[in-house]
């Protein structure tokens, strides 16, 4: 008997347990006749979706590992600037331990990314969390308000300045360039105010954030990519 693979749509035996094209695991069913022996592979009968996700497991190797990427990642680590890395390392890791408990031990890739999203989700607010608490503590608590004040106005003329050698090098007119000089100082004096630091600085990290959810759903991909190519079979 043969059937078609879902993912090559080669014709393969229906005995085999993996593509002999692509090598994509196969279900196989055991038949009336199989005599009450048990199926020669773990997963012979078995009817699990490689596609679908036994959610209790995976919260718990996400959680597993989104607590220390988040903390990498967050602004009291001083590894933060690689936080990219640190939440796609873990939302691989997190799909390779969520699959040591399933049998077949193999998963699609676009199971693996929601793993990874999952894991991408509770380290990104755990780190958003961490940091802008970090910020709050600073100001508030140690009354680092004067240091952390000074060293925003220091980069915000570092970016007027920039932004004024841009706008002098196009050449405008007199009343553009007087327009401009306008326009810098109202942006100046908006993020100089306090809300205006405050708005900038959660922008900053949200934006981060989701940068980290997208590593995260990718390093989950690439974990799935990794199962499927170590179950795949010497041909």
């Amino acid at each position: 008997m043969e059937t078609t693979c879902t993912r090559c749509h080669q014709t393969t035996q229906a005995e085999s347990c993996y593509c002999p094209h692509c090598g994509l695991p196969q279900l196989v069913y055991a038949g009336d006749n199989s005599g009450g022996q048990a199926p020669s592979e773990p997963w012979a009968g078995a009817v699990r979706d490689a596609s679908t996700i036994d959610w209790k497991p995976a919260m718990r190797a996400a959680l597993t590992l989104a607590v220390p990427a988040g903390l990498l990642s967050s602004a009291i680590s001083p590894v933060g600037v690689l936080g990219l890395f640190w939440m796609a390392g873990a939302a691989a890791w997190a799909v390779l331990l969520y699959m040591r408990s399933q049998r077949p031990a193999w998963i699609t890739i676009g199971a693996g990314a929601r793993i990874g999203l999952v894991t991408g989700l509770l380290a990104a607010w755990l780190a958003f969390a961490v940091s802008g608490g970090t910020l709050f503590v600073q100001r508030f608590v140690l009354h680092q308000s004067t240091q952390i004040d000074a060293d925003w106005k220091t980069r915000v003329n570092m970016s007027q300045e920039m932004a004024q050698e841009w706008t002098a090098g196009m050449g405008s007119s007199d009343a553009a360039h007087a327009e401009a000089v306008a326009l810098r100082a109202q942006v100046q004096a908006w993020m100089m105010s306090p809300w205006g630091h405050a708005g900038i600085e959660t922008f900053g990290i949200a934006v981060n954030s989701l940068f980290l959810l997208f590593f995260a759903a990718g390093g989950g991909a690439a974990g799935a990519r990794m199962l499927a190519r170590r179950r795949r079979p010497e041909v």
